[in-house]
């Protein structure tokens, strides 16, 4: 048997924020193995730790959804680099989580001071474009929105590990009204190649809050997304909303589903152009168990 501990990340609320699994001692499993826990606990991602390839950094780790690995993803890392530094370092702490994963290497700074712990990591790939510019009409109606609760950004699609769909909206009430709709959510994703859409708009206690939908991936709606949020950044910057020097922005997702979460989204950029981008938040231990593996 192995062991696992649930979480829920990007909050410091037990049943807020999104929910988690990490599977310890994972080195011994298969692919195929690991993709039918991953489905077996149904959550938007599970997380697998192994031994490192390389000895100076913390674990190996892949990352899946119920039905397909995902080369990166936020809440995975954030959540099981936290899980990892608690193990081993009682009391408050500082250090770093090296995590080896499948788009490359994620260090991740934890810290817990008078109880409260935050995690940052650092995206693995800067993102970049990808996938081509969505149809306003097509992405609208996939939405059940009008043309008119799109803006004032310009949709787009990015790449950084993970694809997303990016379509920024008017303000919370069209944010609050999206939803999926077929046949025309399926036309807009295989267009770009994509299986999700991040849907954000400007806050009123935050600088913006977001959506977003993957039902394709088994994923209706999720209640916080790391990658898309680090993602997001090469979104901002191309509508001219990220200047030169550092940029901090606060993020707030699920609220609509009840599961609130809080995400921190730092970009640095110089001449125009991103040279790095972190995603902070938190994360509080739910349970922990034994499983069988199939």
């Amino acid at each position: 048997m192995i062991a696992f501990h649930t979480l829920d990340v990007f909050t410091e609320t037990p049943f807020a924020g999104n929910p988690l699994a990490v599977v310890l001692g994972a080195d011994g499993l298969t692919t195929a193995q690991m993709q039918t826990i991953a489905r077996e606990f149904n959550l938007s991602e599970t997380i697998f730790v192994m031994a490192p390839r390389d000895p100076a950094h913390t674990a190996r780790v892949r990352i899946f959804f119920p039905t397909a690995e995902i080369p990166f993803a936020g809440h995975p890392t954030i959540g099981c680099a936290i899980l990892l530094a608690e193990t081993a370092h009682p009391g408050d702490f500082s250090t770093t989580i090296t995590l080896e994963e499948e788009a490359g290497l994620v260090p991740v700074s934890v810290t817990r001071k008078d109880g409260r712990i935050t995690a940052e990591l650092t995206a693995p790939v800067l993102p970049y474009p990808a996938g081509g510019t969505p149809d306003t009409s097509l992405l609208a109606a996939a939405l059940d929105l009008s043309p008119g609760d799109l803006g004032p950004h310009a949709p787009g699609v990015y790449e950084g590990g993970p694809r997303f769909l990016y379509a920024p909206l008017r303000n919370l009430a069209a944010l609050a009204r999206a939803r999926v709709v077929e046949p025309h959510w399926s036309r807009l994703l295989a267009a770009h190649g994509v299986d999700s859409a991040y849907l954000y708009a400007k806050g009123e206690d935050c600088d913006y809050r977001a959506r977003l939908y993957s039902p394709t991936a088994g994923i209706p709606e999720d209640p916080a997304t790391g990658s898309a949020s680090a993602i997001l950044a090469a979104q901002l910057l191309a509508n001219g909303a990220v200047p030169d020097g550092t940029t901090r922005l606060t993020l707030h997702q699920g609220v609509e589903m009840g599961r609130p979460s809080l995400l921190r989204l730092t970009i640095e950029a110089t001449g125009g152009a991103l040279t790095a981008v972190r995603v902070a938040g938190s994360a509080v231990r739910i349970g922990e168990g034994r499983l069988t593996p199939p």
